[in-house]
C-alpha cells in the first residue's frame, strides 16, 4: 500500500501512538484521515485533512455511526487500548473484562463494521497495534497480556477470513513506547514515532506482521525454546 491519497481511521487518535500514526500519515501524503477517539472534541491537529470522530470501542453504536460516517476508508488503524496493571486471580473482575472488551471484543467489532467498507474500496489494509505482551506475561499485567494475545490470534483470524477481499491484515508488536499510558515505566523505551513508520513501511513492502524493537524481537525468538528458560531470565531481572 502507498499512503499518498488513502484514506485512513486511527482510534485512540488523540494521543501516544494513535497521534503519531496521524503526523505519520499526514507526512507520508494521505488524503484524510479520520481521527477517531472516546472524546472527538481533544483532537486539535491543524489540518483540514483530519476528521474528528466519536469512537467508544465499549459502545457498539458507535462504532456503527463511525463505519456510516466514514464509507471512504481504506486504511484502519485499531490502536486505542487500555492498561488496568491487573493481575488475573487477585485482580478485579471488572477490569479484567474492560482490557478483553476493549482489546479483543472493541478491535474486532470495529474491524467488522468496517470490512465492507474495505472490500467496497478495494480492499486496503487493516492495522492492528499489539504488543510483546501478546507473547508473554509480565508480573502484574495478567489481564492486559491475556487481551493482548487474544487480539494477536484474533489478528491472525481476520486476515485469514479478509484475504480472499484483498485486505491486507498487519500486526504490529513492540515494548514500551514513551507515551502516557507508560507513565511511571522506568525501562528502555522507544520513540512513539517508530511505531507507524515501521508499520507503513511494512504496508508498503506487504509485511503482514512487524516487529519494532529488540525487546519485541527477543520475545518473539524465546517463543521456540523451552518457556522456563525464558520465564527464568525474566524472573531473575525483575525489579527487585
Amino acid at each position: 500500500m502507498n499512503i499518498t491519497g488513502q484514506t485512513a481511521l486511527v482510534t485512540g487518535a488523540n494521543r501516544g501512538i494513535g497521534r503519531q500514526f496521524i503526523l505519520e500519515l499526514l507526512d507520508q501524503g494521505a488524503a484524510k484521515v479520520y481521527a477517531a477517539s472516546r472524546r472527538p472534541e481533544t483532537i486539535d491537529f491543524d489540518d483540514d485533512r483530519v476528521v474528528p470522530l466519536r469512537v467508544d470501542l465499549l459502545d457498539r453504536e458507535s462504532i456503527a455511526a463511525a463505519a456510516a460516517a466514514a464509507p471512504d476508508v481504506t486504511l484502519l488503524v485499531n490502536n486505542a487500548g487500555i492498561s488496568t496493571s491487573t493481575p488475573v486471580i487477585t485482580g478485579d473482575l471488572d477490569d479484567i473484562h474492560r482490557e478483553m472488551d476493549t482489546h479483543f471484543w472493541g478491535t474486532l467489532h470495529v474491524t467488522r463494521a468496517f470490512a465492507p467498507i474495505l472490500a467496497a474500496n478495494g480492499g486496503g489494509a487493516v492495522v492492528n497495534i499489539l504488543s510483546a505482551l501478546s507473547w508473554f506475561s509480565y508480573p502484574g499485567n495478567g489481564a492486559y497480556a491475556a487481551a493482548k494475545a487474544a487480539e494477536w490470534n484474533m489478528t491472525n483470524a481476520v486476515r485469514q477470513e479478509l484475504s480472499a477481499q484483498g485486505t491486507l491484515v498487519q500486526g504490529v508488536h513492540l515494548g514500551a513506547a514513551a507515551t502516557d499510558i507508560m507513565a511511571g515505566y522506568e525501562g528502555p523505551m522507544i520513540d512513539p514515532r517508530d511505531v507507524p513508520r515501521d508499520s507503513l513501511a511494512g504496508l508498503a513492502s506487504g509485511a503482514i506482521e512487524v516487529v519494532v524493537d529488540d525487546w519485541s524481537a527477543m520475545v518473539k525468538a524465546s517463543l521456540g525454546g523451552d518457556p522456563a528458560a525464558f520465564y527464568a531470565q525474566l524472573e531473575a531481572n525483575l525489579p527487585g
